[in-house]
């Protein structure tokens, strides 16, 4: 939904720009209303008949340069939208800070007025308030209705009177519309006999205030522009402050004046409103009230473990305590025993040296009144702080509970527990408390002893840590059913209950071990050409390929042994090489592995054939012949075509290993033979790389022949 702007800023913005009174005549003119229509209208709308009169003419005159705000609500009443051109020259409120004010101020208090929220601004819409007191410039609309249908617009003179046609001049100053009601129930009661109290009457009126006067008041002091403002009569001290900038960082808030006439209406307190949503004191203005900022008294900071760390204002009163509590009190983690009073020495207490400070200590107080506050108090923080009186430039200093770092005194857990870490100790604290802390042992745990490092005693040879070993047993089990059995994995018997209590001390680390040889399951996988491919788990750290596949149900018919693939993904080793004919027909041999967690076996299945792809003039597969080399395939695929590289051949084998076929070496050549399920590729030759001159080779070679014999000779 569109923001829609203040009767100040539309105001504010018809002043700087004149040219929008001349938009809204001419919008007002193409309406196509007729002038009766226009003054129906503005009556039914509560706004007096004869507003637009002025602008209801072809051509502008000097009356018609100027508009204000009321003429232009009367041309939104008809239905004619003339805000979008106001809104055009209006910033948005998106309650960001307003430029300038881009870093947060430290004093408490002066951020509430630095952002462009209308949380300040008067409602003027909707029914005024029942303390409201009318005065010169309210717009009212009497209504009746019954025996006659009547509806008059009453303008509130400067005198302070409205004038009712029939009845005649009615005195409302300073009147609230209730009171009101009263005097026209006797005026209206003489013209209209219909008129009366009670459930007999039968004609009726209503009272209402269709448009609010607009009041000039005059901020000064410590705020951001010092000067007179025009606002709605609805406004308050709050109103004011905020269309005046707000308060500067060195005003005092807690202590703004309200001067009306020779005397001080009201003192307003912002920290009531702001910490306590306390407004008794925001009074409504009226014309020529001031509203007074005085300069900055008794100011105190608190920073470290409270809520709300900030600059505060004080009253002369006020103490410590009030400065802790308007601070919104310590934060759950602070050292509730005592805090820090950094203070201003004054001239006569200054000593000898570079140090104007001075730091008071000042405990704090448990409901007995004994110095210290234990963990979990309920008592309010205000209340453990004592009325130390502060002065003007204090600076307090709340500690924070220290983490559990070198300066902390502590006891440590590792090894086999849910969750090792660091604990605070505690008087009395046991290595059973420990364990618990810790969340219990973990599965595979050896609860039949562990080792406590502790601090030594003498550092003379350079000892770090003394070690001693204590008993434990099943009662540090912490997972059990309903019957009481513990629920976890099988392993070593434990010892019964019966071990001692161990008391720890500070700085104590806790080991507690691992069960000998206790490790979880692992699995590899076999898939393929067996009769029962998965995931099997190892029974023993011995397992070979061989047992797996007779885990597996053993090769089927299908099965092409000499293609196996392996893979280990174990420190990423990869595809290893393996002979598995050679592995299964001889257990000892090196082919047959020891399994890895993660190890994975694929056997593929028998394919007689070769496949023949790459630059070749019919590329696709071959039936695979015993004893037939790399030549036969290629010929058998068309021979290689123009483009080939014919040095790069390759031959993958079903087992995943790649030969590249060799160049001739005086007329000898190195090829691979490919087998079942092999696939021969040759890549296009890279028309970036030079062709082999022949003639450069030789002329060469013939160099080098030259100058070894010369070399030879000498």
């Amino acid at each position: 939904m569109a923001q829609q702007p203040s009767t100040q800023q539309v105001q504010q913005a018809l002043q700087n720009q004149p040219v929008l009174a001349e938009q809204a005549r001419q919008r007002l003119m193409q309406s196509g209303l007729t002038p009766g229509q226009v003054r129906a209208r503005l009556r039914a709308a509560g706004y007096p008949d004869s507003l637009l009169d002025a602008y209801l003419t072809g051509a502008p005159s000097s009356s018609t340069s100027e508009i204000g705000a009321e003429q232009f609500a009367a041309i939104r009443a008809l239905g004619l939208d003339t805000l979008a051109t106001i809104r055009e020259r209006i910033p948005l409120d998106t309650g960001l800070i307003r430029p300038g004010f881009r870093e947060r101020s430290r004093v408490f208090g002066v951020d509430v007025f630095r952002r462009t929220t209308t949380q300040f601004l008067p409602v003027l819409s909707g029914p005024v308030p029942p303390d409201y007191h009318l005065g010169p410039g309210d717009n009212l609309v009497l209504i009746l209705t019954g025996d006659v249908e009547l509806a008059y617009p009453l303008s509130v003179t400067r005198e302070g009177f409205v004038l009712i046609p029939n009845v005649g001049q009615v005195f409302v100053s300073n009147l609230t519309l209730d009171q009101l009601r009263d005097v026209l129930f006797v005026r209206l009661g003489k013209v209209y006999s219909g008129v009366r109290r009670g459930p007999n009457a039968t004609t009726r009126f209503d009272i209402t205030v269709a448009n609010v006067r607009v009041v000039q008041v005059y901020v000064v002091g410590e705020v951001g522009q010092p000067g007179a403002y025009q606002l709605s009569a609805l406004g308050t001290v709050l109103s004011a402050l905020y269309a005046a900038g707000g308060v500067t960082e060195r005003a005092n808030s807690r202590e703004i004046a309200l001067q009306r006439g020779s005397h001080i209406l009201a003192q307003f307190d912002l920290y009531d409103y702001v910490l306590r949503g306390d407004t008794r004191n925001d009074i409504r203005l009226e014309t020529g009230d001031v509203i007074f900022v005085p300069v900055q008294g008794i100011r105190a900071e608190i920073g470290g473990a409270v809520v709300r760390p900030a600059i505060y204002e004080l009253k002369p009163e006020e103490s410590l305590a009030d400065l802790v509590s308007a601070a919104g009190g310590f934060r759950s983690n602070a050292a509730l025993r005592r805090v820090a009073v950094h203070r201003i020495l004054p001239a006569n207490q200054l000593r000898p040296g570079p140090f104007p400070r001075a730091v008071i200590d000042v405990p704090l107080l448990t409901r007995a009144g004994t110095d210290g506050v234990t963990a979990g108090s309920h008592a309010r923080d205000s209340d453990l702080v004592p009325p130390i009186p502060l002065i003007n430039g204090d600076s307090v200093v709340v500690d924070s509970v220290s983490s559990l770092g070198a300066d902390a005194i502590y006891v440590g857990i590792v090894g086999m527990v849910s969750k090792p870490d660091r604990y605070p100790w505690q008087p009395g604290m046991t290595l059973r408390d420990l364990v618990r802390l810790a969340r219990g042992p973990s599965v595979g745990a050896l609860l039949s002893e562990a080792e406590i490092a502790r601090l030594p005693t003498d550092r003379s040879a350079g000892q770090l840590a003394t070690t001693l070993r204590v008993p434990l047993d099943s009662s540090y089990l912490y997972e059990r059913d309903s019957l009481g059995r513990y629920i976890g994995a099988p392993g070593d018997a434990f010892p019964a209950s019966g071990a001692p209590e161990v008391p720890l001390q500070p700085f104590d680390n806790v080991l507690i071990l691992r069960q000998p040889n206790f490790e979880f399951q692992r699995t590899v996988g076999i898939f393929g050409e067996v009769r029962f491919p998965g995931t099997y788990s190892l029974r023993s750290k011995d397992d070979r390929l061989a047992d797996l596949i007779d885990r597996a149900g053993a090769l089927t018919p299908r099965a092409y042994p000499q293609g196996v693939q392996f893979y280990r993904t174990g420190k990423k080793v990869g595809r290893i090489d393996i002979d598995l004919p050679h592995a299964l027909s001889d257990r000892r041999a090196s082919d047959n592995v020891i399994l890895q967690p993660g190890d994975s076996v694929v056997i593929p299945e028998y394919q007689p054939s070769v496949k023949v792809l790459g630059a070749f003039n019919s590329p696709g597969a071959v039936l695979w012949k015993a004893g037939q080399n790399l030549d036969y395939y290629i010929s058998a695929a068309g021979g290689y075509a123009f483009n080939a590289d014919r040095d790069k051949t390759s031959v993958r084998y079903a087992d995943g290993r790649v030969r590249t076929k060799h160049g001739k070496l005086l007329f000898f050549s190195d090829s691979p033979k490919p087998g079942p399920g092999s696939e021969v590729f040759v890549p296009l030759k890279d028309p970036n790389e030079k062709a082999l001159d022949l003639v450069v080779l030789f002329g060469t070679l013939a160099q080098i022949l030259s100058s070894t014999v010369a070399i030879v000779l000498v």
